[in-house]
């Protein structure tokens, strides 16, 4: 199989969907692999390291998408590359359909093959290509929420850990799965006290076993967020439901509640936002405050740590791509239910119920295509 790679053009995405490593996997077994020219620089691989494994680079990524028969990319078609999408072609990658309107009419109208990275799920209900990056997102939210706390950018002026004497910063996260797990480990470590609301009682009692004193594991309602919203100083939203948009578990008038400089950091963003007020943001521009109320909502957050991203995305992904190529996408997906899963798209028909669902759109089980 003829695989490409573009350069990711979306704002401030250094990430690159293959490293040099994953090109030489499939070299080995025969396939071939188009980069285009620099794709790998800003996660800090050359042209040089794709060439020494065997790929090829291409000067433009217009020659990328014309040649491949896979296309592997980190995040969705973006509207200049709607153009590129063509039909029949595969294309690998985050797509998050439930979110745009505007792309999942476009990969309609393409007559691709939209196989997303994040609806790829295992028979334990794991989602094993969106979990590396959800790990990525949890830890930098509580990153990026300290530094936000910080009274040069509006926040409350509150140091997470404390230090001896004054009490440390509360941590409130809303969803228990990776993101929030990650997330409280990060806050916990820092010495914050955390509380994590989760509505499976099971992943309560788990993270309870495991996490350490300073956090708190509670059951997650209306009530008790709209309680504990008025004493947190970071919110992390780290709900997720599987290729459908997130619900929405802070409205606008919760806002009010909160104090002056409170920060949330919504990495639901990708699946329309948890946060009523949540709005897709930029590196360049991360942040923007509603009710006093600091709002961090990138889209793309693992793209700003590309080393670690784009090596961890490769260790995840590699082992699916190398069964495509192998195989054919629907000979692959036929005979592993993983993948099964993870078509969205599928020559201009919406295969996905959750996609479908979003936008009112015909929904065509995969079984009669």
């Amino acid at each position: 199989m003829i695989i490409g790679v573009p350069k990711e053009i979306k704002a401030n995405e250094n990430r690159v969907a293959l490293t040099p490593a994953g090109a030489l996997e499939l070299v080995k077994r025969g396939h071939t692999v188009y980069v285009e020219t620099n794709a790998g620089i800003g996660s800090g691989f050359e042209d040089s390291d794709y060439l020494e494994a065997g790929a090829h680079i291409l000067g433009s990524a217009d020659e990328v998408w014309a040649i491949a028969e896979m296309i592997m990319k980190v995040k969705e078609p973006i509207a200049e590359e709607y153009g590129r999408c063509r039909e029949n072609q595969l294309i690998f990658t985050y797509f998050h359909f439930a979110s745009s309107e505007e792309l999942t009419k476009a990969m309609i109208k393409s007559g691709a093959i939209c196989l997303a990275y994040e609806t790829v799920e295992t028979k334990d209900r794991q989602l094993p290509l969106l979990i590396p990056m959800s790990e990525v997102a949890g830890r930098m939210a509580i990153q990026e929420g300290a530094k936000y706390l910080e009274k040069p950018v509006k926040g409350r002026g509150v140091l997470l850990g404390g230090v001896p004497g004054v009490e440390p910063g509360k941590v409130l996260i809303i969803g228990g799965g990776v993101v929030g797990t990650q997330a409280a480990k990060m806050a916990a470590g820092l010495g914050a006290q955390v509380t994590i609301l989760d509505v499976n009682l099971a992943r309560l009692r788990y993270l309870s076993d495991v996490m350490p004193p300073n956090v708190t594991t509670l059951f997650s309602n209306e009530y008790t967020i709209r309680r504990l919203i008025q004493t947190h100083d970071l919110i992390i939203g780290a709900v997720l439901i599987p290729g459908a948009l997130a619900p929405k578990v802070i409205t606008r008038d919760m806002l009010k509640l909160m104090r002056p400089g409170t920060v949330i950091v919504d990495v639901a963003v990708d699946q329309g936002g948890c946060i009523e007020t949540t709005r897709p943001t930029t590196h360049d521009h991360p942040t923007y405050i509603i009710e006093d109320v600091v709002h961090y909502c990138v889209a793309n957050m693992p793209g700003a740590v590309p080393f670690t991203s784009t090596v961890a995305l490769t260790n995840a992904t590699l082992p699916y791509a190398l069964q495509l190529a192998n195989k054919g996408w629907e000979r692959a997906c036929r005979e592993n239910h993983e993948l099964f899963l993870g078509l969205n798209i599928v020559r201009g028909k919406v295969v996905y119920k959750g996609v479908a669902e979003a936008f009112g759109l015909p929904y065509e089980p995969l079984e009669n295509i």
